[in-house]
């Protein structure tokens, strides 16, 4: 019995070393964390950089975490605020102020017949920037927005060059009429119908169905914005039912006038 105790006392003697010595190499960080209002954040994530040690903030905004001693600085971050590191390399103690990351929502998106910004939407709207669009060659204006909004699909019917594409806005909505979306281009809705006539030759077969986007230019589009929901209908009616898509081409820029001098010089004569 005296032998087992000696055992156990032995092993539990250098397991309270290790413990020493790990704590010895950890320190405690505390803070807050507050808006630029002063109004207190919780939930927000805090976390040792470098490090998968982390804690939340509580409903005060304040947290308590025990780094290691190498650490020198917290990751601080939370949903709709920019991350922020901070230095704890000369305290044990911050005080941190998030800042509201840079929103799009404050962006112009054109619905209907006027423009709004995107937090004053109630339906369901996406829209693409010039810069956001697909890169590269494309054949029909269509494509590039393809695979960019939720909801979206499109599906190039043929491999001929000017071929119309299957779209369709959250699925298909109709059995025994057209399930196409309704294009605007600068506020004029189509009317669906394409340039170029469709041929049936005897025996020959008939030529695949045109897109209507033909004859817009893919490099003067803009912006695009797809309307996915009943707000399309309620103002383009019934047109509208299986989703708007609108284009906004681009415009003229205002720019100072540029002088550029074209006479001729006077060439010495011998």
């Amino acid at each position: 019995m005296i032998k087992l105790r000696l055992l156990s006392a032995l092993l539990i003697c250098p397991l309270l070393l290790l413990s020493q010595v790990a704590l010895a190499q950890t320190k405690p960080v505390s803070g807050k964390i507050s808006d630029e209002k002063g109004e207190p954040i919780p939930g927000a994530s805090v976390q040792a950089k470098g490090t998968n040690i982390g804690t939340v903030s509580d409903a005060t905004g304040a947290f308590k975490l025990n780094v290691p001693e190498k650490t020198q600085t917290l990751v601080v971050s939370f949903i709709g605020f920019a991350p922020q590191d901070v230095s704890i390399a000369n305290s044990s103690q911050v005080n941190v102020v998030l800042k509201l990351e840079s929103s799009t929502l404050t962006d112009v998106v054109v619905v209907g017949y006027g423009t709004t910004r995107k937090k004053d939407l109630t339906g369901a709207v996406t829209s693409l920037k010039a810069k956001d669009f697909n890169k590269g060659i494309v054949a029909a204006p269509d494509q590039l927005i393809q695979g960019k909004v939720a909801g979206l699909m499109i599906v190039n019917n043929s491999g001929a060059p000017g071929a119309a594409a299957t779209v369709r806005i959250r699925g298909v909505s109709s059995v025994r009429s057209g399930n196409q979306p309704l294009y605007v281009i600068d506020g004029v809705p189509l009317d669906g119908r394409v340039a170029r006539p469709e041929i049936n030759a005897n025996g020959i077969g008939q030529t695949p169905t045109a897109n209507p986007l033909n004859f817009v230019n893919s490099f003067d589009i803009a912006s695009m914005d797809v309307l996915k929901d009943a707000s399309a209908t309620a103002i383009y009616g019934s047109r509208g039912s299986n989703g708007v898509i609108i284009i906004t081409t681009k415009k003229d820029r205002k720019a100072p006038p540029n002088w550029t001098s074209t006479t001729p010089q006077a060439s010495a004569t011998p």
